[in-house]
């Protein structure tokens, strides 16, 4: 073991390098999803796009900030991750890193560090959105609703669409047009049936930490009627953007994501078990990688 700054290390192996553990710790694939939802707000708002650089640093910007809700996030629920089978290898649960008290001070200075870099980038408007973001998943998520409604992550969905928000937020501060606002309730849209899919494939797990996520509460084959519902829901307002001045490049996408999800959500409900929840949260993934790639690609394309 190294001990620096009250954070334990274990020194064994590629699995525990201080990379691995980083990338574990701040959710950098997630920070990287909703750092793409930021461009892609840019690319979809109407006027002017900041320069390059700016591009750049409000991107790491609202990267910067959702890191350090993730890393609130195990730091807060290291109780629970300790009962879940797919979380107890985090690494406040093991002691990889020590769980002191500087840990909040260090988020929230990660935190500011994002919000100012974000109003030097773009603005004061865009830096509330990304804070906002963060807040959402931090604090309104992780500590008010994750342990106390099934309807947590319903509302923890806004934290990706105040991402989108912040990127318009960079081309147009004193308004958002109709477009940004419309990929804001696609991200919102998005997160429930992604992540009741995932908590069908782990609610032993979810119940075994008494969280009372949907199919904990409700059973499994309620949820997955839910997240087909929701995959509709979903799939209808990602085909509204065409109508706002959207191309075939995206529209393309959209059907393409779109039917893949509601083949699986369908799928989903036939057969309500661990491997089609995680076919179902593999092609949500997959549909909004393919919807945030092609908006800044035709934005790219116009610019």
């Amino acid at each position: 073991m190294s001990q620096t700054s009250g954070v334990s290390i274990a020194q064994d192996g590629a699995d525990t390098s201080s990379l691995s553990l980083f990338c574990d710790l701040f959710k950098l694939r997630i920070g990287l999803a909703i750092g793409l939802a930021a461009l892609a707000g840019i690319a979809v708002s109407p006027g002017k796009a900041p320069s390059i650089s700016r591009t750049v640093l409000l991107v790491a910007s609202v990267i910067l900030t959702s890191a350090a809700a993730g890393a609130f996030n195990q730091y807060a629920e290291r109780d629970l991750d300790a009962r879940m089978l797919r979380t107890r290898n985090r690494v406040f649960v093991t002691g990889r890193f020590t769980p002191g008290r500087e840990w909040p001070l260090a988020i929230a200075a990660l935190t500011l560090t994002g919000v100012a870099l974000a109003a030097i980038a773009a603005n004061v408007v865009s830096a509330i959105y990304t804070f906002l973001g963060a807040f959402t998943y931090g604090v309104v998520y992780t500590l008010w609703l994750k342990r106390r409604t099934r309807w947590n992550i319903v509302v923890g969905g806004l934290a990706g669409s105040f991402a989108v928000l912040a990127g318009a937020a960079a081309v147009t501060p004193t308004q958002l047009p109709v477009l940004p606002l419309t990929f804001a309730a696609v991200l919102f849209l998005w997160t429930p049936p992604h992540f009741w899919s995932l908590a069908i494939a782990y609610r032993d797990d979810y119940a075994a930490a008494n969280i009372p996520m949907l199919p904990v509460v409700v059973g499994d084959a309620r949820a997955a009627r839910t997240v087909l519902a929701g995959a509709v829901l979903l799939i209808a307002a990602t085909i509204l953007p065409t109508f706002l001045g959207m191309g075939w490049l995206y529209l393309a996408a959209a059907i393409l994501g779109g039917t893949h999800l509601l083949i699986r959500s369908r799928q989903l409900v036939q057969t309500p078990n661990r491997r089609t929840a995680m076919a179902n949260f593999r092609a949500s993934l997959f549909q909004l990688t393919l919807l945030l790639l092609a908006a800044i690609a035709e934005g790219a394309l116009r610019g």
